[in-house]
């Protein structure tokens, strides 16, 4: 289609009774509501030929950068009397800590973490998962939403509990993307 046939239809498409372009006065209504409500993690309004807005929520001004892993202090051992030169052997260094990655829920909803109540979950402590493998399902609006791993690697760490109601940006799997 050239520009003026796209702009005929779009006058033609104006006409049309129930359907109407999105306006900015209606965007920031959204925005309003999304601040007013906590419980609402984003909004996403989908238009005709694949138009559309997403609004999300944020923690408020920039993202605070991940905070470096910090591996435990060692007590210093004790002297023995004799001086540093009879001080027993150091001990084999601790290895560094594993950078986990994690997998966050993109909504408010109720975590799942098999496809049906008794059935095996999608992903567990030791399971190796892959890029867009489906690890658990979150509820919102009675809508089940499959969520997938955007990484690969090995679950270290399961953080939220079956049927447990979970925010926007909350972490749901700890991954070893080496393991």
């Amino acid at each position: 289609m050239n520009p003026e046939e796209i702009k005929a239809l779009a006058e033609v498409i104006d006409k049309v009774p129930g359907v109407k372009g999105i306006e900015f006065k209606d965007v920031r209504r959204l925005a309003e509501l999304l601040r007013e409500s906590p419980e609402i993690g984003s909004i996403e309004l989908k238009g005709w030929f694949g138009t559309g807005v997403v609004i999300t929520r944020t923690t408020g001004g920039f993202p605070m950068p991940p905070m470096p892993q910090v591996m435990p202090m060692m007590p210093a051992a004790p002297m023995a009397p004799g001086g540093p030169a009879s001080a027993p052997p150091a001990a084999e260094a601790p290895k560094p800590a594993v950078a986990l990655k994690e997998i966050k829920s993109p909504m408010v909803g109720t975590f799942y973490a098999a496809p049906e109540p008794g059935a095996e979950p999608y992903a567990k402590v030791g399971t190796r998962v892959t890029p867009g493998r489906t690890v658990c399902i979150i509820e919102a609006m009675k809508i089940m939403n499959e969520i997938e791993a955007e990484f690969g690697g090995v679950v270290r760490e399961v953080c939220v509990e079956d049927a447990q109601p979970v925010e926007f940006g909350q972490v749901l799997y700890r991954i070893d993307p080496n393991g």
